[in-house]
């Protein structure tokens, strides 16, 4: 069986299994125990070191009623390989164990649109996918899950995977994550403005609108395409509501307010 390597283990995140569990429980420590757990189509999750965006990520997962088949869309942050590149099967590691690839759920996206391809050099070095995992195999133990990495920029092709996505998901209970930062780089109160254009449209859930903004005010959420294509499938969906749970940066964490990247965790209903 294919194994995908974790990456960035004791970088992105500890890299043995008693600190690794030790982090990601600090990560749920920072925020209320949920009341009730909340039903979703879609999310948006941060993806950077769990140092930084731990208790955000962890703000989501621990409010949501998870089911235990996933579909995890990510940016491609290194270029390689295919646009909208696809496992199919397979496992991938992490220091808390071995997640299995969903064969059925891979195969039947594919027979949806020809735009996805099996592809494992787009994932090889991928962190923004590969850091999920350790909240989600603390949260559920098992479950299973299909990766895709998408690197286009085109609304057209974010519109036919999101499409084909609902056509898979319709009847049966599999979530859609979008795992995306928001604004990079630039000082708190630029990085807020920019973030909050963002967030906007992902509430409206207007994923045209969302394109639009991020391209016009020069907005750097790396995750916007997966977020695109999970909002346009939550809609066909029959998405009615979203809701922010939690937006901060890495200067709340570090205290340099000069050179930020935001975060936030919002739910689609």
């Amino acid at each position: 069986m294919n194994i995908r390597q974790p990456a960035v283990a004791s970088t992105f995140y500890e890299g043995t299994p008693e600190r690794l569990r030790a982090q990601v429980d600090a990560c749920f420590a920072e925020n209320p125990k949920a009341d009730a757990k909340t039903r979703f189509i879609g999310a948006v999750v941060p993806h950077a070191g769990l140092m930084y965006s731990g208790h955000v990520a962890a703000a989501l997962y621990a409010i949501a009623d998870l089911p235990k088949r996933l579909i995890i869309l990510c940016p491609n942050h290194t270029g390689a390989g295919h646009f909208a590149a696809i496992n199919r099967e397979g496992a991938w590691r992490t220091p808390l164990g071995d997640v299995a690839i969903d064969s059925q759920l891979a195969d039947a996206l594919m027979s949806r649109t020809t735009l996805l391809h099996e592809d494992t050099r787009a994932h090889a070095r991928e962190h923004s996918l590969e850091v999920q995992l350790p909240f989600l195999q603390r949260v559920l133990g098992d479950f299973t899950f299909v990766p895709i990495c998408l690197g286009a920029h085109r609304y057209d092709y974010a519109e036919e995977i999101g499409r084909a996505i609902a056509d898979v998901v319709r009847e049966q209970d599999i979530a859609i994550l979008a795992s995306s930062d928001l604004n990079h780089y630039e000082d708190q109160k630029s990085t807020l403005r920019k973030d909050q254009l963002a967030i906007d449209q992902v509430l409206a859930r207007n994923p045209r609108e969302l394109w639009r903004v991020v391209d016009e005010f020069d907005v750097s959420m790396c995750g916007f395409i997966p977020t695109t294509a999970m909002l346009i499938a939550a809609n066909e969906l029959g998405a009615g509501e979203a809701k922010l749970i939690k937006h901060a940066t890495s200067g709340d964490i570090n205290g340099d307010y000069s050179h930020v990247v935001g975060y936030a965790a919002i739910v689609i209903s």
